[in-house]
């Protein structure tokens, strides 16, 4: 297969981490006879140093003329960084929600797994952990309370403010489609999560859950209330598979299941539209105070990597390699600093990226 991939490096240890996504990615190439290019694109602060702006027309042109997207890291020090003395419109992250928009990414999608090897990372009790639990957060990316109409007003002396939560019935399809979709690659379960005994929106997003659900016998549905699975996550996260919800409850959610597996350096994600087109990217951040010092851990971006093979090429052999690659490299004991342990092995960026590779085979 031939893939045409966007590359956004981006900032801090973006550059570092995303090299060692492409080294895999090359690897995986090689052992199963794909073509891959790559088109170097530039957002963030890099943009912003090169062009005064976190994000350029050509580069969001160049961006959908591409299969799919990898990116690092994008952002600095918002204390130092001159990037930050900007109005908010022009500073990194701008160009990350202008990306998102230009793309029509509405659905996101963050894997929650606890590695057998790093089950001691995990904050739940030990009979927890030991279960292990393997999600996926779906959530709703361009809709709902955070794109709502709001207002901050006087009204009958009384400073009142106001935010509108609107889901209409195409929006719920969507992404209960690419959620359903999604479950058929995993272990078919889907949790939808609402809050359905208060919210009309949440009436309407079960409803039309439960008629898409109508097209996947194979896949077994589940309600729970947000409120309800906020508990669930710290009492038995093994009970989920995929989890679908709208943005602002996916927002909560998904940092919540993020913090019990423990080690954020090891957290892909995607956000997809509605062909195979992905951005992909870690859920960390740019650490500036660790670049360019090559301890940066590239496992959440090589992960990412493996999604977009999974997601937007439908390589799931190949994707499966990968995420197998970075457990064997895992039960042999190698870490970067930011997942060492006791009786394990210290290694670095490129080091990492090199073991993964060399278990794809």
């Amino acid at each position: 297969m031939e893939m045409k991939i966007g590359v956004i490096k981006g900032d801090g240890i973006g550059p570092e981490i995303v090299d060692e996504a492409l080294k895999v990615l090359n690897k995986v190439a090689e052992v199963y006879g794909h073509s891959l290019s790559y088109t170097q694109l530039l957002m963030g602060g890099a943009s912003i140093d090169e062009y005064g702006v976190p994000l350029t027309d050509e580069t969001l042109k160049l961006a959908k003329e591409s299969d799919a997207v990898l990116m690092g890291s994008i952002g600095g020090d918002a204390k130092t960084s001159p990037w930050y003395q900007l109005e908010p419109s022009k500073r990194p992250e701008a160009g990350l929600l202008a990306l998102r928009k230009g793309l029509n990414l509405f659905a996101n999608l963050r894997p929650a797994v606890l590695y057998e090897e790093l089950k001691g990372a995990c904050p739940l009790k030990e009979e927890i952990a030991d279960r292990g639990f393997d999600m996926m957060i779906m959530r709703e990316l361009t809709g709902g309370l955070y794109f709502g109409a709001r207002s901050t007003e006087m009204i009958d002396g009384v400073l009142t403010a106001k935010d509108e939560l609107t889901y209409n019935e195409n929006e719920i399809r969507r992404i209960a489609v690419r959620a359903f979709d999604i479950a058929m690659k995993r272990r078919k379960k889907v949790t939808s999560v609402d809050k359905a005994n208060v919210l009309d929106s949440s009436r309407l997003w079960r409803k039309i859950v439960e008629e898409t659900a109508a097209d996947y016998p194979e896949v077994e549905l589940e309600h729970m209330l947000v409120d309800n699975c906020a508990m669930q996550l710290v009492k038995d996260p093994a009970q989920f598979d995929v989890v679908l919800t709208e943005n602002m409850f996916g927002d909560i959610l998904s940092d919540e299941a993020s913090m019990v597996t423990g080690s954020i350096g090891m957290l892909a994600s995607a956000s997809l539209n509605e062909t195979k087109f992905g951005l992909y990217e870690p859920s960390g951040g740019s650490a500036p105070d660790i670049a360019g010092k090559g301890i940066a851990n590239p496992i959440a971006t090589i992960l990412s990597a493996a999604m977009m093979l999974r997601y937007s090429f439908d390589l799931d052999r190949e994707a499966d390699a990968i995420e197998k690659a970075v457990a064997d490299v895992l039960r042999d004991g190698y870490r970067t600093i930011d997942i060492m342990s006791e009786g394990k092995r210290q290694i670095g960026t490129r080091e990492m990226g090199d073991r993964i590779c060399s278990y794809i085979m």
